[in-house]
This record gives C-alpha cells, sequence and structure tokens, in this order.
C-alpha cells in the first residue's frame, strides 16, 4: 500500500479517546478509492466518534437502538464497480462520510479474537464500500462486498476474520 503522491482528499478526523493509527487508516481510504478506479481527487470524510455519537446517530438515521461499528453516509446512490468519470476541470467528487467507533471495535474485535488494527482496517473498508454502493442486504450482495473487501485487505496486508 503505497498512496504517496495520489489527489485523493481524504479527511480523517478523531473525536474520541481511543488510541487509533489514522495514518494506516488513511493510506487505507485512499487504497480503497483507487482500487475502486474513483476520480484521483475523490473526497472522503472519515471520523472516530465514542459510542454514545454513533448510538445518537443510529437511532437518529436508522432507527436502531444502540451503539454499532460503523456508519456510512453516501453523497450519492451508486452502483459496486461502476466508479464516476472524472470530467476534465469537474471538482472533486465527493463520496461522502464514514464514522467509526473504536471503542466498540475494540469491543468486537475481543469477542472475535482477532486484532484491533485489522478490525479497524476492515470497519473503513467496509464503511468506505457502502459509500460505493455496495451493500449486503441479500446473499449476493453480501457476498460480493464480502469478497471486495479481502481483496483490498489483502492487497493492503491486513488480515481478516
Amino acid at each position: 500500500m503505497d498512496p504517496v503522491g495520489l489527489g485523493a482528499n481524504v479527511a480523517i478526523e478523531d473525536a474520541q479517546t481511543v488510541a487509533v493509527d489514522l495514518s494506516f487508516l488513511h493510506d487505507l481510504a485512499v487504497s480503497v478509492i483507487v482500487a475502486e478506479q474513483f476520480p484521483e481527487d475523490t473526497e472522503l470524510s472519515v471520523t472516530m466518534v465514542t459510542d454514545e455519537r454513533i448510538a445518537e446517530l443510529n437511532s437518529e438515521y436508522l432507527g436502531k437502538a444502540g451503539s454499532t461499528d460503523v456508519l456510512s453516509f453516501p453523497l450519492h446512490e451508486l452502483e459496486p464497480g461502476s466508479p464516476p468519470d472524472a470530467a476534465p476541470n469537474s471538482p472533486p467528487f465527493t463520496l461522502g462520510d464514514v464514522l467509526i467507533a473504536p471503542s466498540y471495535v475494540r469491543r468486537q474485535a475481543e469477542e472475535l479474537e482477532v486484532g484491533f488494527n485489522d478490525e479497524m482496517a476492515l470497519m473503513l473498508v467496509h464503511g468506505i464500500l457502502h459509500l460505493m454502493g455496495y451493500d449486503h442486504r441479500n446473499d449476493a450482495d453480501a457476498e460480493l462486498m464480502e469478497s471486495r473487501e479481502a481483496e483490498i485487505l489483502g492487497a493492503a496486508g491486513v488480515g481478516r476474520r
């Protein structure tokens, strides 16, 4: 994984207290954009939030009670594997927002007996793929999304459960 020099604009904000490797997550996010062949100036926002904040958003936007690991808020309805064309002199394409609750992910990693950083990487890739139109509403969609996650994480040298 070597996104140095790529134009993707990935903004990562940390609004919680669990130690997270933000540099690695930034580079991984850029790698997802590249792997999915999105325009090189694609914009993406990623925010690390508390359990309480993600629970509020989960309730407000999805009508689900309680905390969760990752939420995605896409700005466009996209088809998996169909990136937008980069028109000359057009503004950057903005994917949307991914929010991750590291404290939830830490508990989840412990329960699954997987590494915290690997689970964080999976949550990031999962969230970004949702912004790109991937989903897991049915078995076929879930298989496509999980396969793509495994490919991207494998290319980044990340273990996958």
